[in-house]
């Protein structure tokens, strides 16, 4: 009896550790429909932004603040889909790892010609850099698509990039 007793109670624990194992988990980690609700909400969020920036046009400071918080929301809305850290990982995958840099660089250079040089001019040519950053960093998702971009500036332009 004492054998059965023990063999349940070590049955109930085992049950108790898979339970709170299961908790830590459900916290953790998110549902595939909430994943999907996830990066729909940042990325409407991040294009919600860009588009009341263009409201604020006028205002440098503003603008680009709006418009580059929006930028980040929608790049960051990934996050959601694959995970925070793998979504680190592809970023500075050595594939896109300049592409990342730039357009880091570039949200970065954005901030600093409006928040701290004030200037319209050169937060729209910061704020255009990142765009032309983010395209080309989006690209390196899509097999082949920056040789076909790199092609076609080549026959337009006379010109690679």
């Amino acid at each position: 009896m004492w054998m059965l007793n023990q063999q349940i109670f070590s049955g109930d624990e085992e049950r108790g550790e898979s339970f709170l194992d299961e908790d830590i988990n459900g916290i953790c980690t998110l549902s595939p429909l909430q994943r999907i609700y996830g990066f729909a909400g940042s990325l409407l969020a991040g294009l919600a932004c860009m588009i009341l920036s263009l409201v604020v046009f006028a205002s440098p400071i503003k603008f680009a603040i709006l418009f580059t918080l929006g930028n980040v929301l929608a790049v960051g809305s990934t996050a959601f889909l694959v995970g925070p850290a793998q979504q680190l990982q592809k970023m500075f995958d050595p594939v896109r790892l300049y592409a990342t840099v730039v357009y880091l660089g570039c949200v970065v250079l954005a901030l600093i010609c409006a928040l701290w040089i004030q200037s319209k001019i050169l937060t729209i040519l910061a704020i255009i850099c990142e765009v032309c950053a983010l395209i080309w960093y989006s690209l390196s998702y899509i097999p082949f698509a920056r040789r076909v971009v790199s092609g076609m500036m080549i026959r337009l332009c006379d010109t690679e990039i």
